[in-house]
């Protein structure tokens, strides 16, 4: 047993690595500056001490080990404490890899888009198969009714991110997993605070394809150019899947219902099976094509795989439904993207030909507030037929750099789509809850909580039926 602080602890990431170590046996505490529900709640109700703040004397001298969150700067009382009487300490991704990886077999989900539903996918396809698998996942899988699962299998699934680790350590987490299995499933531009650029993106991606083994397997999202330039780096065995012609997993004869896509699978050309997922849209039929190739790779059946696949129970804010009022479906999604926000619009649109689909997007990551995809937006959300964006969210960037919510609104009404900039999210709803008709679908696009919105959508399309 480790005795284990966590700096950082309420995080969603950090908070599940703590009730992951405090499962393994470890006494596990931790602080963070403000301590509260539902987070605080969640670990309180492992065992695992919170402190509110963050003070020098929460450091104290029989800690085994300091983990230091990412958010977590020089100048924080304890980071500075642990420095300077040099107490052991990690980042989160060393942390899971000392204590989780080094006896597993790594399975590693990595891309721009797709990795916390393609992870959740494969986590659970292995676990109805029986491999038992631990899982990591970077949101909430409604099978595990939560974001990990500690398995007695030889796998671990882990979502690999290429986002930076601590302050001490800027390279992307993906790079401590270990991977046997990687899967890439896309690479594009996006986290503009850290990446000055694709080229370094694509950097990062070589870097984490380097680290497999020869006994090992690189799978490739084959309908993505820059995915697919990976396999000329690989040292070991590689793996395409996608919707194009030549991929060693192809979909095809995709058929869309109202909640599910069925497809059939060629595995190097010859008939592997039909599947069905319970989600929209042909990036959902790549996550599960990923999915697939890593359980047929770990030795599950066609059979077993494809009834898993339609017990498959979704994740949290991926175009996650809310909830009807009036006749008016809410849905939660968390595309911040504009590759992701078209996908999720033409998914939607190819299930719902007829009906009217509003879009309403929170400019709120670090790359989406920035004027790096002025005209990709308009784009994306002109698959639309009514779009609402608010306030950027980010507003002290200088406004050169900050994306133009008013421009994106041009660009949407010159194409012919009703697109309006609505700053405050009330005004928002007030809009919504008196023009929307039954049938229509509210598609809330966010990588935040935007201000509790589709609560009060439903809270406001509630009270016209009374």
């Amino acid at each position: 047993m480790q005795r284990i602080h966590l700096i950082g602890i309420c995080g969603t990431a950090m908070g599940t690595l703590a009730a992951m170590l405090k499962a393994r046996g470890h006494d596990v505490r931790g602080s963070d500056q403000h301590v509260y529900p539902p987070m605080s709640d969640f670990l309180r109700q492992q065992g695992i001490t919170l402190l509110e703040g963050y003070r020098p004397e929460n450091i104290t001298s029989e800690l085994d080990l300091v983990v230091i969150g990412n958010a977590i700067s020089r100048g924080n009382p304890e980071l500075e404490e642990v420095l300077d009487r040099k107490i052991r300490y990690c980042s989160l991704p060393e942390a899971v890899r000392d204590q989780f990886l080094w006896a597993a077999r790594s399975v590693v989900v990595a891309g721009t888009h797709g990795k916390t539903t393609t992870t959740s996918l494969t986590g659970w396809l292995l676990t109805h198969g029986g491999a038992d698998p631990s899982v990591l996942i970077g949101g909430i899988a409604e099978n595990f009714e939560g974001s990990y699962r500690l398995g007695g299998g030889r796998e671990f699934v882990i979502e690999g991110d290429e986002y930076d680790s601590a302050f001490f350590d800027k390279t992307a987490k993906f790079l401590k997993y270990l991977p046997d299995i990687a899967v890439v499933n896309n690479i594009e531009f996006d986290h503009a605070d850290i990446y000055p650029n694709l080229d370094a993106i694509r950097l990062a991606f070589r870097r984490f394809v380097n680290l497999v083994p020869r006994r090992g397997l690189l799978l490739l999202g084959a309908d993505n150019a820059d995915a697919l330039a990976l396999a000329q780096h690989a040292h070991c065995r590689v793996e395409t899947f996608g919707l194009n012609d030549g991929a060693s997993w192809q979909a095809h004869d995709l058929r869309v219902s109202a909640d599910s896509t069925a497809f059939s699978v060629r595995r190097d050309g010859v008939p592997s099976g039909a599947f069905e997922v319970p989600m929209l849209g042909a990036y959902n039929v790549r996550n599960a094509l990923a999915a697939i190739a890593v359980g047929a790779a770990v030795g599950l059946d066609t059979d077993t795989m494809a009834e898993g696949l339609r017990k498959f129970r979704g994740v949290r804010r991926r175009m996650q439904h809310r909830g009807t009022e009036s006749g008016v479906m809410v849905y939660d999604d968390f595309a911040h993207h504009p590759t992701a926000i078209e996908e999720t619009l033409v998914g939607v649109r190819s299930a719902h030909p007829r009906r009217r689909i509003w879009a309403i997007f929170e400019p709120r990551s670090a790359t989406s507030c920035r004027r790096i995809f002025q005209s990709e937006f308009a784009r994306a959300l002109g698959h639309a037929d009514r779009v609402i964006l608010p306030a950027v969210f980010r507003s002290t960037l200088p406004e050169d750099q900050r994306l133009s919510t008013e421009g994106v609104i041009t660009d949407l009404t010159n194409a012919g789509v009703d697109a309006r900039y609505i700053p405050q999210t009330d005004e928002i709803v007030r809009t919504v809850a008196g023009e929307a008709k039954d049938g229509d679908l509210v598609i809330v696009m966010s990588n935040g909580g935007f201000d509790n919105i589709h609560q009060k959508l439903l809270d406001a399309l509630a009270v016209r039926t009374r």
